[in-house]
């Protein structure tokens, strides 16, 4: 990779107030940006309508040009990849759900969470809102059955049909060598809600492979995900970016951050007059994976 097609991205959803955790991984994908002679792009993350407010994109962003983080493409900006809000880019998930369909890659779903979670004696609040349960093979429709059309409002969970027990590696720039076997570590996993939305794992695999992301540097929860991006990246004809997953930030009780912890916000510590300067070392000390809350 020359230091001109570098293109990294900040991927921000505007569901709460950017924290420390966020903070340092969208600083680590700037200096390796910057590292790189490459560009840096910002897009909005913000398809649940059910999540999401206005109010934080704006804030979202200020924080993030408060911190000292600065892109050349994105909503604030334009770009050649616009539109740089997932809400306006509808047509292009669609497009890609359509190719999954015609591939026979994907079925339609009317199983529960719960359902799943029953049949696979899992307890109820089980995995995270990423780590989806493995999905049972028994609950599948058998390969080549009629797939219903997808119609212009989608009312039913679609899935993406992995290939049982298929091996899969990946090399991460901060972690080394991954692993994972599908169907085994992760099952059949959504590419559309029933609430007609895109999943996370679909519109992130299309925006990155279409926005030209060469470099996806993002939180270490999301490594799981990479495994089935990888696999709709494969499904789609699409060569996929590299990968580097940045350690997770906890707090003083060893719980992961997250937006709730609106003490250690962007908007709290500059309100009590702490500095980007100082985030930033922070951030810079030794190696920025062992930065901690004490820091500040």
């Amino acid at each position: 990779m020359s230091p001109s097609s570098y293109r990294g991205r900040l991927a921000p959803s505007p569901t709460g107030h950017l924290h420390l955790g966020h903070a340092r991984t969208f600083w680590m994908a700037q200096e390796r940006a910057r590292a790189a002679g490459g560009t840096l792009i910002l897009r909005n993350e913000d398809l649940d309508a059910t999540r999401f407010r206005l109010d934080f994109v704006d804030t979202m962003l200020e924080d993030l040009r408060w911190l000292g983080l600065t892109w050349s493409e994105g909503p604030d900006v334009g770009g050649p990849h616009a539109p740089y809000n997932q809400s306006a880019r509808r047509a292009h998930y669609r497009a890609a759900l359509e190719k999954l369909r015609a591939a026979g890659q994907i079925f339609p779903c009317t199983r529960s969470r719960r359902d799943v979670l029953d049949a696979i004696g899992a307890p109820h609040e089980g995995a995270g809102a990423d780590d989806e349960p493995v999905y049972p093979r028994e609950f599948r429709p058998p390969p080549g059955a009629p797939l219903p059309p997808l119609g212009d409002t989608i009312a039913v969970n679609w899935r993406f049909r992995v290939p049982d027990d298929k091996p899969l590696m990946f090399a991460d720039g901060r972690f080394g060598e991954q692993r994972a076997v599908a169907g085994r570590d992760f099952g059949d996993f959504l590419v559309w809600r029933k609430d007609d939305v895109p999943s996370y794992q679909l519109a992130c695999m299309v925006d990155d492979a279409e926005m030209e992301i060469t470099e996806v540097v993002r939180g270490a929860d999301l490594i799981k995900s990479t495994f089935r991006q990888l696999l709709l990246y494969r499904a789609l004809g699409r060569t996929p970016p590299q990968f580097y997953h940045c350690p997770l930030m906890n707090d003083d009780k060893g719980e992961r951050l997250a937006k709730r912890h609106d003490a250690l916000s962007l908007r709290t510590l500059r309100a009590q007059g702490v500095t980007p300067a100082e985030i930033v070392a922070g951030f810079a000390a030794g190696s920025p994976e062992e930065f901690g809350i004490g820091n500040l």
